[in-house]
């Protein structure tokens, strides 16, 4: 991702993934999310890493997004 407005704050599984992007959503902040498997997929192309997915969050909402990817993180250990 080359715009520089946006940080990653979490690359792996997409179960993972997709739990900190509906955490992050609730809490009003819209991440971006990269997927190079599903869109190679789509494309018609193999995965060159499977399952590596990529979570953005605008850099201004950047520390709230850390503290809830924290809480994900210490959930998932208990879980």
């Amino acid at each position: 991702m080359e715009n520089q407005d946006y940080i990653r704050i979490y690359t792996g599984s997409s179960i993972q993934a997709g739990l900190l992007e509906e955490r992050l959503k609730a809490a009003t902040i819209n991440p971006v999310i990269k997927n190079e498997t599903e869109s190679g997929r789509l494309a018609g192309f193999g995965p060159s890493v499977v399952d590596q997915v990529q979570v953005f969050v605008h850099k201004d909402e950047h520390a709230k997004a850390m503290q809830i990817f924290q809480e994900v993180e210490k959930d998932l250990k208990e879980g």
